[in-house]
């Protein structure tokens, strides 16, 4: 990776891989795109930032080729609650999207990664230990695109050679950025309501075991793949990565082991819980381990402490 564009720059991912990869690559190779949102402070000011939307394909056309790009991250995406209110928006950004950026890829010979997610996972699957190859059968617009998109930059790795490559990202938790209508946003949630209110309401019932991951294991996931030898990667599109599981039951315990007052209560949100029950209890991500070395950094115990000292840190000096 020499020039990489980011499309979804100001997302929650997109925000935080950004400024990791300029530290990495250097602030001038790292194109911050954005549709309507504009970048703001350190992700505008310290590298380029384009308009570049991914259902556009001659904005990303015109930015590969202004920046001499080799390598694209498409983030955009609708999350699962939004997009089963917005089916045909979630299928034209997700599928849409990943078109374009796959024909671009293919003409203009970049490598290129588009995150897949739990939600790939449905009906039929084997929710504990869920395996690398196993069925996919998602109940979601969202899990639809997903499994569609792992499908289709398959086929343009073996049809046409484009170095495609992806993860299936479990619960993404950070401090920096909040979600955006995802079916695992409790586990970010409840953190600031935590340092906000001291108590929290959450959505899912207990006993919901979901796969999370902390936004710096999240990160290095999608470089590290990237920078890896792709003569040893066998699934390429896309790899089941975790870094621990949990229910509301065990984070809110965890929580209160620093904030010995919180409380929670629940009022299961029966949408948000479907979706939920629907996906893997926990995945087996041997593969990524074997085929490029995953290993994360981060489990409950520590993340939680990271993210109670930030969080407040934020609260204290009025900025949530």
């Amino acid at each position: 990776m020499k020039n990489i564009l980011v499309i979804g720059s100001v997302g929650q991912i997109g925000s935080e891989l950004t400024l990791e990869l300029r530290k990495r690559y250097g602030n001038n190779n790292v194109v911050a795109g954005f549709r309507s949102t504009k970048p703001v402070g350190e992700l505008l000011e310290s590298g380029p930032a384009e308009i570049v939307d991914a259902t556009n394909i001659d904005q990303i056309t015109e930015v590969v080729k202004k920046y001499k790009i080799d390598t694209i991250y498409n983030l955009a995406a609708i999350l699962s609650a939004v997009g089963e209110s917005k089916p045909l928006a979630a299928w034209n950004v997700g599928i849409g999207g990943l078109m374009n950026c796959l024909e671009v890829s293919h003409e203009y010979n970049c490598a290129l990664f588009t995150p897949s997610s739990i939600g790939a996972f449905g009906g039929g699957t084997p929710l504990d230990n869920t395996p690398q190859d196993t069925i996919q059968r998602p109940q979601t617009m969202y899990g639809v695109t997903k499994v569609t998109g792992e499908l289709l930059s398959d086929y343009y790795h073996k049809r046409f050679g484009v170095d495609t490559r992806s993860v299936r990202y479990p619960g993404i938790i950070s401090n920096v950025t909040l979600p955006g209508g995802g079916t695992t946003d409790y586990a970010v949630e409840i953190y600031y309501e935590a340092v906000k209110t001291g108590k929290f309401v959450c959505p899912l019932g207990k006993g919901t075991f979901l796969d999370m991951m902390y936004m710096p294991d999240a990160i290095d996931a999608a470089i590290d793949l990237m920078e890896a030898d792709p003569t040893k990667l066998v699934h390429r599109n896309s790899f089941n990565v975790t870094a621990m599981s949990f229910d509301p039951e065990i984070i809110s315990a965890e929580i209160k082991k620093h904030l010995p007052s919180f409380e929670m209560t629940y009022n299961v949100e029966p949408m948000k819980q479907a979706i939920a029950n629907s996906w893997p209890n926990n995945m087996d991500d041997s593969c990524a381990r074997k085929e490029w070395g995953w290993n994360p950094k981060w489990n409950l115990e520590k993340m939680t402490v990271d993210m109670l000292k930030v969080i407040s840190d934020k609260h204290a000096k009025g900025l949530i």
